[in-house]
């Protein structure tokens, strides 16, 4: 599974702000309205997240991101190996309660 075949299983879903499109990188910010379709998606192909919103993040977790931002509390990581690399996603929900940023990133 590489990131692209994620991307082109969310086609269709509305995606607010496009800010990065990489190979290896991609980010979006999407409507909170439509979390739980991105969500549905994400389980079906990296599993029940990693970290759930709400928990507190471990060490393993911070070292994880710590390339992409790091992960917070208030933030959702999903992650799973395939072979070589890796793919994780986070969820960044903002402030306003109605935008939430999508980072997906493969890791070597």
């Amino acid at each position: 599974m590489i990131l692209r075949e994620i991307v082109n299983r969310s086609i269709g879903l509305a995606i607010h702000e496009m800010r990065c499109d990489q190979d290896d990188y991609y980010e979006v910010v999407v409507l909170n309205s439509e979390i739980e379709r991105w969500e549905k998606i994400l389980t079906a192909i990296l599993g029940l997240p990693r970290k759930p919103k709400g928990v507190k993040p471990s060490e393993d977790d911070l070292k994880l991101t710590r390339g992409s931002g790091g992960i917070r509390v208030n933030q959702t990581l999903f992650e799973r190996s395939f072979g070589d690399y890796t793919i994780i996603v986070k969820f960044w929900p903002w402030d306003d309660n109605e935008h939430t940023t999508i980072k997906m990133a493969h890791l070597s």
